[in-house]
């Protein structure tokens, strides 16, 4: 009893150590964000909550990547009205979600994000549930829907440099975390005490190493240092979430970055499980690195990323390793292929909930690598029209570059699938002639006389 109450003293203060809120309001001359850099329906959305008498600001990344001089991909509002009362005022919207109850406000082809600011979740100093079950027992918060005052808000945010309120209205930030002066000094500087925080939602842990690379700044000595040792959490988070946050990791245009940073502070184990083994190999290693990097070649050029292309890159390697195991036990190549697709995927979700949709791109662009090295005959002619051509060659490049085959399979594809008839005709590599199968006479014989005797008028 003793040792729990000491406990739960000891994470009450120290989560309040050096984030105590208090308001410093930063004009429009320092800050120089202009209402006319918020997107249309964030502006309509925040006119129209403040005109009903509600509180309305554009918080979070938006505001955050405007500072940092980059384009915010979205505008998100956070209100004082609760999810019933703003979907009351807007008459395309709808609330969503149940853990974090939300609403999607949509003007035009805009879907404007709606919170209502909340407070933090009750957790007892001992990490276990409480009495009203709002954390298991590692601390991870298993729902977020305590509504609460502004200054609670903020509390409750992820980092500093997210923690900003921008009233379009007045053209003002309000500060209550230092995130302004943190986005000055490029730090990432988590909100409270690091190990608890990361214990409500271990995915912070991902969000930390994706920001760090996608702003280009340096994560704030006491928010890294926890990261190793609550790595495990992440086995605790549902699938499907670990997914999504991979995801835009993976896409963020720094998944290169973000991978090494991963596997330096040991967050890539249990999530993408070949990573523990790709890059530890040279072979390995180069290939996903190519890959990786033509993925954030394409991001930063605004050109589109399969998620279904991206994955069978980051998977190939244990792919091919269970293909050969099948192989040299006996299976002939194609049924062996086909396995060992079928064990990795379902490995793999054990971890991450892979979508079932990127299933058919994925099977796809594997099973047609064996057909690139099938140069002769009408088989070229028909591999370049399947429908998953370019991206099985683009695949098939990425092997070659990286040393797993020989260049020369890859040159040749590149000729061939722009040439024109005679030339493709010409590189054709001569087909072996297959084996006849030799008839069986004896059967034929008895057939011919068996027929004759069906037949014959006797």
């Amino acid at each position: 009893m003793i040792h729990k109450f000491f406990q739960r003293i000891f994470m009450r203060n120290s989560s309040t150590v050096n984030t105590v809120p208090v308001l410093r309001t930063i004009l429009r001359k320092e800050h120089c964000i202009s209402r006319n850099q918020i997107s249309p329906g964030a502006l309509k959305v925040t006119v129209v909550l403040q005109q009903a008498g509600f509180s309305a600001f554009v918080v979070g990344g938006a505001i955050r990547d405007l500072l940092l001089g980059l384009e915010p991909k979205d505008f998100d509002v956070a209100t004082n009205a609760t999810p019933e009362e703003v979907r009351a005022l807007f008459r395309r919207s709808r609330i969503i979600g149940r853990r974090f109850r939300l609403v999607h406000v949509t003007y035009g082809s805009e879907i404007v994000e709606v919170s209502t600011f909340r407070a933090n979740s009750p957790i007892n100093g001992s990490m276990e549930i409480n009495a009203e079950s709002h954390a298991d027992q590692h601390g991870r918060l298993l729902q977020d829907n305590i509504f609460g005052s502004q200054e609670e808000d903020v509390m409750r945010r992820d980092f500093t440099v997210n923690a900003l309120f921008y009233n379009p209205a007045t053209e003002e930030i309000l500060d209550y975390l230092n995130g302004y002066e943190d986005i000055e000094a490029k730090r990432l500087r988590i909100i409270g005490e690091p190990t608890q925080r990361y214990r409500e939602d271990p995915v912070r842990m991902l969000r930390a190493v994706r920001l760090a690379a996608k702003l280009d700044i340096q994560l704030d000595e006491e928010t890294a240092v926890p990261i190793g040792d609550l790595a495990p959490l992440l086995q605790n988070v549902p699938a499907a979430r670990l997914f999504d946050e991979m995801l835009k990791l993976l896409m963020s245009g720094h998944s290169l970055a973000c991978v090494l940073d991963l596997r330096m502070r040991g967050l890539h184990h249990g999530l993408l499980p070949m990573l523990d083994v790709i890059l530890e190999q040279p072979l390995g290693e180069r290939f996903i690195t190519l890959a990786l990097e033509n993925t954030d070649k394409r991001v930063q050029e605004g050109k589109p990323i399969s998620p279904g292309f991206l994955f069978a890159t980051l998977l190939w390697h244990e792919v091919l390793a269970a293909w050969n195991k099948h192989q040299a036990a006996g299976e002939k190549p194609m049924p062996a292929l086909h396995l060992s697709m079928v064990e990795i995927l379902t490995l793999q979700r054990q971890q991450l909930a892979l979508p079932r949709r990127l299933d058919s791109i994925i099977y796809d662009i594997w099973t047609l690598q064996p057909r690139f090295l099938m140069r002769a005959g009408h088989k070229p002619f028909r591999l370049l029209e399947h429908p998953r051509f370019r991206a099985a060659y683009d695949f098939l490049m990425l092997r070659c570059e990286s040393g797993e085959l020989d260049m020369e399979v890859g040159q040749w594809w590149k000729i061939f699938q722009h040439a024109d008839t005679a030339t493709r005709e010409a590189m054709l590599l001569k087909e072996t002639a297959p084996k006849r199968r030799k008839r069986n006479r004896r059967r034929k014989s008895a057939g011919t006389t068996d027929h004759k005797k069906a037949t014959s008028p006797i």
